[in-house]
């Protein structure tokens, strides 16, 4: 159920009807009956009360409404003290108000079909009620105070969830129709209350220790006190169950009401039709008037046209053009005031448009000064438009300056709370290194006799030297390098406005992305696989044995062959340091096993360095480019002899990884050092690649209150830093 929801508005009948009715009810003559029934209110009108208290009306008719409370704010229901009859069923009632044991006439109660959940007390105060109909409400129980309805007659509390009845009811004598939903009943049993009222009686008054006597003897003087209000019984609604004895009584009295609730339907339905004829002549009337109006406003707007475009030349041709006015003014008015003199003649015969030629003669007085004053107010109007925009010029040069003082400000309160920290951070730093001079011996010391030190000096030897994990790190390296310089390009191509490569430089940022985050899974998962290959070894290690981890690691420095390093020995120098600076070592095995040279290098391809295991494009390019840089250096290129040629075998020896696609070379050491700044404080340099998009353009501590990449707008999934060596 929504919480908030649009009052209902009445419909236009609804409305009818209930203006019908109280205007019904005030007139001479009317009965002691008010009928509000069925006109979708939500609470009854402040004037239905007034009317009830004035005019002392008996019965009141309210059933088929939305109701939610029986009176209005701040009424008071001691105005209806002179009903006997209310008839409040089909509404949504929750609740009766405390105070309607005030209504001590009341003869009959009708709340069929509402929410009431409960009962107030007072309505044992009702001393005259006879019939009290609460059938279809969410009734769980009902209040004692029953019991002192001295002329209650008939009960129907059926449909509820009232399951049991109180034993006061056995004081309420003169009960002669008692209705509920025997086959759920608790108390009393459900074998009595199907027996009917007289078994249901008899059995309250034995349970109080009663004497049972028919309600007969109790009705003589509630039918001697109800005196003329039987009257009133014949316009409730709800279904009551009279006495055998009086049922030609109620038919008689019935067809009566009938008979009169025809003529009033028949009397309102006279009176709609003569207001809707007057209503019809009205609008046409009004239509006629409307029209005419209309023909005139046309002409006369017809003018002011050609007026307002006689006005756009008034710059050039000022006085010609007033005196051309002039002479249109008088045109128009002549025209006007013979339309006027025309419709003057024709109006004598029809006093109601009277109103109407008064409207056009002040309409044409107005529109005479509104051409009067048209000419100051452009000009007014363009000094202002003036005056706002040099006011708004100067204040935007305000804020501006007061912008640039403040940043000026900040920027020098920045840089000297910086050089306060940098001495701060110097001198602690001088006392930390000579405090850590004296503890060095002792430290190292003390790690060589820890075992849990020396394994993880184990572990990092183990991932420093594993092949695969090398590889790894070179390629996200490679990638990193290759992600920056992309990114500096896009940026530079942004803001020289090209965008011939823009989409060629996208597609390769993406799919370097994807090898990145490729690379780093299997990172993670090589990683894991090393750390359970040092806990298999930790288990398999002897308890007794001292220094087992050093064992190791010195086991891991020899485990190289001794012929893999003779033919590494034997490698050009210039090959090495080659690749060293391109962070490529774990690629120096491949080339002394296959005795690779500069002159092999040149006959080789791309695809013949993947087969013996160089799988990196950057590091393929880069030995290319430096094979062919070593024959142009050469006087001559010499010819490999026999023993030198190499067969490419397909076997590599690293471990296969997933090949990088074609995108451009990965920069040298230099290119790389000179990284673009970042894009959000303009300060440091950029340390963090953001994923999916690969972009890299923020540093470490811009990057972390960030959700989405500033260059692209996209969603960032993973951030991951660039440690420079």
């Amino acid at each position: 159920m929504p919480l908030f929801f649009r009052k209902r508005k009445p419909s236009e009948e609804s409305k009818k009807r209930l203006e019908y009715q109280l205007c019904l009810s005030k007139e001479a003559g009317a009965d002691e009956i008010l009928d509000i029934s069925i006109c979708e209110l939500t609470e009854i009108p402040a004037s239905a009360i007034s009317i009830c208290k004035v005019l002392q009306k008996k019965v009141f008719i309210l059933h088929s409404n939305q109701l939610r409370s029986l009176l209005p704010k701040g009424s008071d229901i001691s105005a209806l003290y002179t009903l006997k009859v209310l008839d409040l069923h089909e509404n949504k009632l929750t609740c009766l108000p405390e105070e309607i044991g005030q209504l001590k006439a009341l003869q009959v109660l009708n709340v069929e079909r509402n929410r009431l959940q409960r009962l107030p007390e007072s309505i044992g105060d009702l001393c005259q009620l006879q019939t009290l109909n609460v059938k279809a409400n969410e009734l769980g129980e009902l209040p004692t105070s029953l019991g002192r309805l001295d002329s209650l007659r008939t009960l129907d509390i059926s449909e509820n969830k009232v399951r049991s009845l109180p034993t006061a009811l056995a004081h309420a004598r003169t009960l002669e129709s008692l209705t509920l939903d025997a086959s759920e009943m608790t108390f009393p049993p459900s074998s009595v209350c199907t027996a009917g009222t007289e078994a249901i009686q008899q059995f309250l008054c034995a349970e109080l220790g009663l004497d049972y006597c028919p309600p007969s003897q109790y009705l003589l003087p509630v039918l001697e006190s109800d005196g003329g209000g039987g009257a009133a019984w014949d316009c409730v609604d709800g279904d009551l169950s009279p006495s055998t004895q009086d049922d030609n009584l109620w038919q008689t009295k019935f067809q009566d009401y009938e008979k009169r609730k025809e003529q009033k339907q028949m009397q309102k339905l006279e009176f709609e039709r003569r207001l809707e004829e007057e209503q019809r002549e009205h609008t046409q009337l009004f239509l006629l008037n409307t029209s005419r109006r209309d023909d005139m406003l046309e002409s006369v707007r017809q003018h002011q046209q050609r007026l307002e475009q006689d006005l756009s030349q008034q710059q050039r041709t000022l006085e010609v053009d007033r005196q051309r006015l002039l002479a249109q003014l008088r045109l128009a008015e002549t025209g006007i005031s013979g339309r006027i003199t025309h419709i003057l003649m024709e109006n004598k015969r029809q006093r109601k448009s009277a109103e109407f030629l008064q409207s056009l003669e002040e309409d044409r007085m107005r529109m005479e000064r509104l051409m009067a004053i048209t000419q100051e107010e452009a000009e007014s109007l363009r000094k202002k438009e003036v005056a706002a925009a040099m006011q708004k010029m100067l204040s935007e040069s305000c804020s501006l300056r007061l912008i640039q003082e403040a940043c000026e400000t900040r920027r020098q309160t920045l840089v000297s709370e910086t050089c306060n920290s940098l001495e701060s951070l110097d001198k602690k730093f001088e006392q930390v290194l000579s405090l850590q001079q004296l503890d060095k011996s002792k430290a190292i010391n003390q790690i060589l006799q820890e075992e849990e030190m020396q394994k993880a000096a184990f572990e990092a030897l183990q991932l420093q030297r594993d092949g695969m994990h090398r590889f790894i790190r070179n390629q996200i390296r490679l990638i990193e390098a290759e992600l920056m310089q992309l990114t500096k390009l896009e940026v530079k191509r942004r803001d020289l406005d090209t965008e011939n490569m823009q989409e060629v430089l996208s597609e390769q940022r993406s799919a370097l992305s994807d090898l990145l985050q490729q690379l780093l899974k299997q990172k993670d998962q090589r990683e894991i696989e090393l750390r359970h290959i040092l806990s298999e070894m930790e288990l398999k290690s002897e308890a007794t044995q001292e220094n087992y981890w050093l064992i190791q690691y010195q086991r891991l420095l020899d485990s190289k062959p001794l012929s893999l390093r003779v033919q590494e020995a034997g490698v050009d120098r210039a090959l090495v340091d080659l690749l060293c600076r391109l962070s490529a070592q774990h690629c120096l095995p491949l080339l002394a096993h296959h005795r690779i040279t500069a002159e092999t290098l040149r006959n080789m391809s791309p695809a013949d360095l993947q087969k013996i295991g160089i799988s990196e494009v950057g590091v393929q390019k880069a030995l290319l480019k430096w094979a062919q840089e070593q024959e142009a250096t050469t006087a001559g290129p010499s010819k490999a002899s026999p023993q030198e040629e190499v067969v490419c075998l397909p076997q590599p020896v690293v471990p296969s990884a997933p090949s990088v696609p074609s995108v451009p070379s990965a920069p040298s050491a230099d290119e790389a050092a000179g990284s673009s700044e970042c894009v959000v404080c303009m300060e440091l340099e950029s340390q963090v690649i953001f994923l999916p998009c690969g972009h890299v353009c923020c540093c470490q501590g811009c990057s972390s209150a960030l959700l989405s990449c500033p260059l692209c707008r996209g969603d960032i999934a993973q951030r991951v830093r660039i440690y420079r060596l």
